[in-house]
């Protein structure tokens, strides 16, 4: 048989920086929409629930695209796939700001949901984005350095983290929500750019590829069956669920909280402050590439950010949402940087697009339930708990205090504690705690191979294919 062809060939690391560096800026001007668009929903209606629907509008098309969404990535180039996502979400940037420009100019009033649109929109472009950068970051950079490499892009997460807050904060003020958004849209012509300098190696065809291709319907369907059948990743992607669900909420709640005893240049000091905790939290990860044991760093770091959670029961003030914000936000790109290596590892090549793409949908599937139980949770169920008078006020109220934003305060307690629990209960799982030896890498140590994209090539059985390592 045919010596592999390594697909991470010399220049594949500068492709790779050039890449991540429009996508960086992309994520930069993309926070700069969205915290301002948040912050003008919020003082004008000052509802949890409607603020949490701008969220659920622009997370529900992501999570029911995503399966369809990878598959498509496994057929196209990675890089043309990043293209279209790209661009398509430009355009959504610029029917935002058409939108903007004319409630300004008084030809309609501009209401909450004008917005649910174009923001479901951008999330189908953004669930092409996800497996695609993901797929092309293991097929440009070689095994040893995953790590790092995670790291990097989950430094651009925490980059845009600091930067977009501070610089939306001060630029609606100056140039109002049309140049915000005008900034967007030159950030995603940025990153079209940056991909129209570079070139992906492309995969190889398969044999499936020349003879009857697989229908979109059934490589969509592999890559269930795939995580379904090894039972450790399967243990890992279920263990994910709940930090998402508790994420989603802590993502919606943090600013109703804040905004209880400050306000909203307050609150993008905070965020922005809190973003240096994820920048530092991704800068560790792509210096130590993280820990050799990958999934007892992942469980780890989510009992980590789940202790932080307790910080919700102190006296609410700008120096204690900061630390405990910050804090959390370090441990996420440590839990996502290292349980992406796993993966990484573990999924061949050709199949990744579709594999990580129903990962996604799974992991993600309770971040719309987050966003519409956000705002009852907190406005109908926790804050009158702990309002003055309130069925908690005598009691926990003693501990966590009473009056606004300490219903919040105590549920983040109450989610911490799940965290913790989440994680007891993944540990006991012995699929799950020897995933690492137990299920064989899918390409050798150092160098990373070309591999059937389509399962079942050359007449092999479809899962062992793609999961047991180079061909030879």
């Amino acid at each position: 048989m045919s010596t592999p062809t390594p697909i991470a060939p010399q220049g594949s690391m500068r492709t790779f920086g050039i890449t991540w560096a429009g996508q960086l800026l992309s994520l930069i001007g993309s926070g700069l929409t969205s915290f301002a668009l948040g912050i003008e929903v919020y003082k004008r209606t000052g509802s949890i629930t409607k603020l949490s629907l701008v969220t659920f509008f622009a997370t529900v098309p992501y999570v029911l695209l995503s399966p369809i969404a990878g598959a498509l990535v496994d057929r196209w180039n990675r890089r043309t796939a990043l293209l279209l996502s790209d661009l398509g979400a430009g355009i959504c940037s610029l029917f935002i700001w058409g939108l903007i420009a004319a409630g300004e100019a008084g030809y309609w009033k501009l209401e909450t949901w004008h917005f649910y649109l174009p923001f479901a929109l951008s999330s189908l472009f953004a669930a092409i984005r996800g497996p695609a950068l993901a797929a092309a970051t293991s097929q440009l950079v070689p095994k040893q350095h995953l790590g790092r490499a995670n790291g990097m892009l989950e430094l651009a997460n925490g980059a845009s983290q600091i930067i977009a807050p501070v610089l939306a904060g001060a630029l609606v003020v100056r140039i109002g929500l049309q140049g915000v958004v005008l900034i967007d849209l030159a950030s995603y012509v940025i990153a079209v750019g940056s991909l129209l300098l570079v070139r992906f190696p492309s995969l190889p065809p398969s044999t499936q590829q020349t003879a009857d291709k697989p229908s979109l319907l059934k490589e969509v369907a592999y890559g269930w069956n795939f995580i379904r059948t090894r039972p450790g990743l399967l243990g890992l992607l279920m263990a994910s669920i709940l930090p998402n669900l508790l994420y989603g909420l802590v993502t919606v709640l943090i600013t109703p909280l804040v905004l209880s005893f400050s306000n909203a240049e307050t609150l993008g000091l905070i965020l922005s402050l809190a973003g240096l905790g994820m920048l530092a939290g991704a800068i560790t990860m792509s210096i130590w590439g993280g820990p050799k044991r990958l999934v007892r760093g992942v469980l780890g770091f989510q009992l980590m950010s789940g202790l932080v959670l307790l910080g919700g029961g102190l006296p609410a003030s700008t120096l204690v949402v900061t630390l405990c914000a910050g804090l959390f936000l370090f441990t996420m790109p440590l839990m996502m940087g290292t349980s992406q290596s796993i993966w990484q590892r573990k999924v061949a090549q050709g199949v990744q697009g579709r594999v990580f793409a129903v990962r996604r949908m799974i992991a993600m599937a309770v971040s719309p339930v987050a966003t519409l139980l956000s705002g009852p949770l907190a406005d109908r169920v926790f804050e009158p708990l702990l309002a003055p008078g309130g069925a908690l006020a005598g009691s926990v109220g003693r501990v966590v205090g009473t009056g606004p934003g300490r219903g919040i305060g105590f549920l983040f307690v109450v989610m911490g504690v799940l965290m913790a629990v989440n994680v007891l209960v993944v540990w006991m799982s012995p699929r799950v705690r020897n995933l690492e030896s137990e299920l064989p890498d899918a390409v050798p140590d150092k160098t990373v191979t070309h591999l059937p994209e389509n399962p079942g090539a050359e007449g092999e059985p479809a899962l062992s294919a793609a999961s047991g390592g180079s061909k030879s």
